[in-house]
């Protein structure tokens, strides 16, 4: 039984770090595809790049949130 505790404690640490590396990555994709839509767009100030990071961060810690 002592054999099975570490593994199922290395299972939730592997979880909540995947998590955390979730997150980023949706972070970093919105963040990508907002600067893209800002360069197509020309515009003066990056209005997309912010506005599609916070999106997309708000959807990461729904997705991270409702796993927990």
């Amino acid at each position: 039984m002592d054999k099975k505790q570490p593994k199922k404690s290395a299972n939730i640490y592997l979880k909540y770090s995947g998590l955390a590396f979730q997150l980023g990555a949706t972070i970093a994709i919105g963040a990508f595809i907002g600067y893209k839509l800002d360069e197509w767009a020309q515009f003066d100030k990056q209005y997309l790049t912010a506005l599609f990071a916070l999106v997309f961060t708000l959807a990461g810690l729904y997705i991270a949130l409702k796993d927990l």
